[in-house]
């Protein structure tokens, strides 16, 4: 049986067809690269431009004043080194409760079979349907007075922390991981005397490796991106993450400073896509076909 594509081997196979087709995938790659790259291509070589040379109409697209420095002085005059030390913390902690928190509310789900377990992923499900801005409200009040304990938790971690452990999105994919995995050698275990503890921390986490990095990847960069939810819990400049820093300490700086101190501040996300792309669309495709 032959496999269907876009465009049929017998008109590829006519005088003329293949050049056509090769020439026309060429130019919506080129297309689609300038697309995406031409941004970040803006942002990355701004930097190394002086201030007149960033606002000139029409702009430049290569440097004609090459200034390395200005990263330098992004790096000093905005405090990045503490802005990028306040990032990690918040980031590596958020990942630290989600690991925990969400591998056992997935584990559970998926394994354990609990009562209203159906409803209780349909509504975990259901609050993805609901945008994000429309939480804001509820959530400051939440962390201004948390029930029943009573404490502010503004300016502290725990108002980083705690919302972002409750991700849905992370859940479910991986309880669908959790689920692809063989009842038959969870039941081995089991005969053999090992209790669910011990079989999701001796065979299911061994074996989730890749949807476990890949939700590593979206927890830090989902708290490293975040801009508006850290503005409101995080006031004291000396607690603020590397977005709203550079925003607060934007005034009064040159603007050629200010990009290169944002283009520092995409850069390590940026990397981390690019090491672990394979890692992200293997572990998203992971658990979607039982073999």
């Amino acid at each position: 049986m032959s496999t269907r594509t876009l465009i049929a081997p017998a008109t590829l196979a006519r005088p003329g067809g293949r050049a056509v087709y090769r020439i026309v995938l060429g130019l919506v790659l080129v297309l689609f690269t300038l697309v995406f790259l031409g941004p970040l291509y803006w942002l990355a070589s701004s930097g190394f431009k002086d201030a007149q040379e960033v606002i000139q109409t029409p702009p430049t697209l290569i440097p004609g004043t090459f200034t390395p420095e200005n990263y330098t002085r992004a790096w000093e005059v905005m405090d990045l080194a503490t802005l990028l030390f306040n990032t990690l913390y918040y980031a590596f902690g958020a990942l630290a409760f989600q690991l925990v928190l969400d591998v056992a509310a997935a584990y559970s789900l998926s394994k354990l079979r609990p009562v209203l377990g159906k409803a209780v992923l349909g509504m975990m499900l259901a609050t993805l349907m609901i945008p994000a801005t429309v939480l804001v409200v509820p959530q400051y009040l939440t962390v201004l007075d948390v029930p029943i304990v009573e404490r502010n938790l503004l300016n502290s971690p725990w108002a980083i922390w705690l919302p972002s452990v409750t991700n849905a999105f992370n859940i479910f994919l991986l309880k669908r991981f959790f689920d692809s995995i063989p009842k038959e050698l969870l039941d081995a275990a089991s005969i053999d005397g090992a209790g669910p503890l011990r079989i999701l921390r001796s065979i299911v986490l061994p074996i989730s490796r890749p949807i476990l990095g890949v939700v590593s990847i979206f927890a830090v960069v989902g708290v490293w991106k975040d801009f508006l939810w850290p503005m409101l819990t995080l006031p004291d400049p000396g607690k603020q993450t590397l977005n709203v820093g550079i925003y607060s300490l934007s005034n009064g700086v040159p603007v050629n400073i200010l990009i290169a101190a944002l283009t520092i501040a995409a850069l390590p996300t940026l990397v981390v896509f690019l090491i672990f792309q394979r890692n992200i669309m293997s572990g998203l495709t992971a658990g979607g076909l039982k073999g």
